[in-house]
Order: C-alpha cells, then structure tokens, then sequence
C-alpha cells in the first residue's frame, strides 16, 4: 500500500447502486494506483456485468419519482452537492493528485470547476421551459413541453475524474433523469467521493449509481441493452466513441459524445508574445497537458517563430515535475507508464524525422511515470506528431507565412474541438475563430472551460453540448401537443 492514506477516511469503495453501497456480484475487486509511486492507493469493487443491469433497474425504479419532484426540489439537492464540494475541497484536491497525479495547484482548480457545475445546474434545474403558440393554420395552440429523456449512463474519462462527472450528473438531475456513472478503471476514488457527497446532500436512492468496473466493455454493452436506459452520454477517445455510437445504434438511444481534439495554437506577428506564451502554458500545461482541449500544434507566424518558441521553452524548461501531493510541483506524471511510454514514442518519432528537442525530450528517470515538460522546434508541416492527440507536456511548435496558410493548416485535421488564436487585430482574430474548425476557440486567452458555457466540438470530436442552457436540453425531449381549448 501507499504510505499516503486516503484523505476521505471513510470513503466508500463498492458499488453505489439504488442508493446501497454493495461488493460486485462476482467480488473482484480493482487496484487503484498512485502513478507518481506506483504503489496501491486501495482497491475497489469491480462491476459485472449484472452489476451494470441492476444499476439501470435502480435508476429505472427511481426515474419517474425523481422527474415528478419540483425542478427548484432537484435545484436544492445539487446545490447542496455544491457545497459539500467546496468544503471537502481540499480532501479531494488530495485524492485527485494521488490517484491521478494531477499537480496540486490543477486539482484543487478541477474541484472548484466541477463543483461549479452543480451550482450552475442547481439553477438551470428551474429552466426547462416549453412554449405554447398558435399554429399559422389558426386551427389549433401548438404547445410544446420538455421532458427527462430517462435514464443516462455516463461514462467518464481518467483525466478529470471530478470534473466530467458532475459536467454530466448535473444537468442530467437538473433536466429530471436519473443516472448510472461508470468512471474509469485509473480514477474511480473521485467518482465514489462525489456519489458520498451527493447520499448526504439527499439524492435520493437510485438517482445517482456508480459502476466501477476493471473491464468496462461487457459492463457498458449490457447497460446499453437494457431496455430502460435512453440516454448514453460519453467524454473519451474518439476511437471508443466509435464503438459506443454503434453499440447505442441498435436501440437507437439518444448520445452525447464529447471525443478526441487537436486543437491549434495560432500565434500571429501582432500577438502580445508575453501573453502568447501565458496563454500557452496554460492551453498545453493544465494538467500536465492531459487535456482534450489541450493545444496540441503550435503554429506561429514566421516573424515572430523564433521570439515565441525561445521564450515557451524558457518557461516550460523552468517548472517543477515531481508527485502532485506535493504542492511545489506543477506537473504531475503521465497516468500510466504505458501512456508516457506513448509520448516518448512520439517525440523520438519526431526528432528522428529532424524536429529539435529544446527542452525536455524525453521521461524523467527513476519512479513514476513522468515525462519533462518538451518544446519541440523546426517540426516539418507533415510531422506525423501534428495528427495525434499527445496527451502530455509536448509542445511541437511550425511556422507559416499567412492567414489563409495558418487556417488551411489547423483545420487539416478530422478534429475539432478546441482552438485558440492570438492576435493584436480582434477583426483578424475574430474573422480566423469564425474560420476554424472548431466547437469552441479561445481568443487571446489559453483558458475557455466554464460551467455556464457550451462545450463541445465537431467533425470527429463529438456531438452534442455540455455546460451551458444547452448541457440542460441535452437531457431533455420536446413533446407537441396539439390542443384547441377555443373550441
């Protein structure tokens, strides 16, 4: 075992099903470890199959209490989730960093963020509203009412494990849904954490379930089979993405996909260079770069390449990598060795193909699974590096000639999530995020994450809208009712 104990002493470590934390059906059980020690942290249940049907009969049990119960009742649940966040915020700050390495400073932010979001929904809860109108024929009121879509499963990514949980639990109860949460096999701590949180802010039994499970793809499929579940909303690769939409086709469910990105760095020769490279050591460095959002290419315009490129090395070569429990250290490891292994692979790819190395280069020698924070140089416009999602502290940096050469490139990509453009001309800079392939861009600033705005991308980074009025609608339907009560 780790020598750090838990900082939820009595967090729970089965399953959360129909409001009664329970051992898996089968009594396997899942490591969790500390990637900046690679020691065990503790074990939890692992789900079966069975599992996963039973948690969709609770929810299913739950659902038509819960979309009856006052939408400003459900409001007062999450908010109350809200503030039991915050004050545990530390306590979970600390199990953050030690299950998923997240810096110190990166996981007490994600508890604010995800908190955040119950908050937010805690008053969008009172906002499904429809509509009622006279139909242009004059014969009848079209009246149109928002309903739960039924019961969601959600499943989680390991690099926000607070965070794209409550993005999803809140507007799902907030629009009157219940819900079966599987969070990854790396993070599942947090997940627990936020379902013992929600038990004692009054969620009622079955509203909120939490699946762990080591081999999640028998677990999700029999989820999807079942006939109560309506809703599959998913935060991941595109890749399973893939897999879900076509699991999810035979039953034709309702499906929120937030995927892979690759998302562009512009930087124009009239930029502010100063905050260029604040910008970009947030867009690259929150959370060590292990970010959908994260800026994935740095492409700079060729007068000012040299000036931006030197100074973000600079800044990149002066942080502090080590275990994020210690809150001196700004970048944690990579979640798994298999996963700094991948970047490694990457970068040696790239500097063999004549990109320079600046700093960093490579993992850190010794224990855990680090990787130094790199800034790679003169990297060639058909670097394979530039089509794949890092996930890490890497920073490729290409130069270009023009605003018609900068857009062409950064959208030469199946990907479009995020994107982030600096210039000193808000028409220019306006004009190229209108340009960009992308759900969401980030003008001269390097952070765009809010509850209260839209998230989400396009081509192959996913469908549909979290946070925002539109993370709401994404769990509810319209329903026409055809009424004349002038007759």
């Amino acid at each position: 075992m780790s020598s750090h104990a838990l900082p939820i002493a009595d967090l729970p470590t089965g399953l959360y099903i129909g409001g009664q934390w329970r051992d898996a059906s089968d009594g396997e059980r899942i490591e969790v470890l500390d990637p900046a020690t690679d020691e065990v942290l503790a074990d939890v249940a692992s789900g079966s199959p069975d599992d996963g049907r039973a948690a969709v009969d609770a929810a299913a049990a739950a659902a038509d209490s819960w979309a009856a119960t006052p939408p400003r009742a459900r409001g007062e649940i999450l908010r109350r989730s809200y503030e039991l966040m915050i004050a545990h915020r530390d306590a979970l700050a600390e199990l953050i960093a030690l299950e998923g390495g997240k810096s110190r400073r990166d996981a007490e932010g994600e508890v604010t963020y995800a908190a955040e979001f119950y908050r937010w929904f805690a008053e969008e809860a009172v906002r499904g509203a429809g509509h009622v109108q006279h139909a242009p024929g004059g014969d009848k009121r079209i009246l149109t009412v928002l309903q739960p879509v039924g019961v969601s499963v959600l499943i989680t990514p390991w690099n926000f494990p607070a965070a794209m949980a409550t993005r999803k639990i809140g507007p799902a109860l907030a629009a009157g849904c219940t819900v079966v949460l599987k969070p990854a096999s790396e993070t599942p701590l947090t997940a627990l954490a936020i379902a013992h949180l929600m038990e004692q802010a009054g969620a009622p039994a079955g509203v909120v379930n939490v699946v762990t499970a080591r081999h999640p793809g028998p677990v999700v499929e029999a989820m999807l089979e079942h006939p109560a579940t309506r809703k599959l909303s998913f935060t991941g690769s595109t890749e399973v993405g893939r897999l879900l939409l076509r699991q999810a086709a035979d039953k034709v469910l309702n499906c929120s996909m937030e995927l892979g990105g690759n998302a562009p760095f512009l930087v124009f020769a009239d930029a502010d260079i100063e905050a260029a490279v604040d910008g970009a050591m947030v867009a690259k460095m929150r959370n060590a770069g292990e970010s959908c959002i994260a800026a994935n290419r740095f492409l700079v315009e060729e007068a000012v390449a040299e000036e931006f490129t030197s100074r973000l090395a600079e800044r990149m070569a002066a942080l502090k990598v080590g275990p994020g429990t210690d809150p001196d250290n700004e970048v944690g490891p990579m979640i798994t060795a298999t996963a700094r292994d991948d970047i490694a692979q990457m970068v040696e790819a790239s500097i063999g193909s004549g990109a320079k190395a600046l700093v960093g280069g490579g993992p850190r020698q010794g224990v855990g699974s680090f990787f130094e924070p790199t800034v790679l140089g003169d990297v060639s416009a058909d670097d394979p590096i530039l089509t794949q999602e890092i996930f890490g502290p890497v920073a490729p940096v290409v130069t270009f000639a023009s605003e018609e050469e900068a857009v062409r490139v950064a959208n030469d990509t199946p990907f479009g999530l995020a994107a982030y453009v600096y210039s000193g001309d808000l028409a220019r800079a306006l004009r190229v995020a209108e340009r960009v392939d992308a759900g969401m861009v980030g003008v001269n600033r390097g952070f765009i994450s809010d509850p209260a705005a839209p998230f989400g991308g396009v081509k192959q980074s996913g469908l549909g809208r979290e946070g925002g009025h539109e993370g709401l609608l994404e769990f509810l339907e319209a329903k026409y009712i055809a009424v004349d009560w002038e007759a």
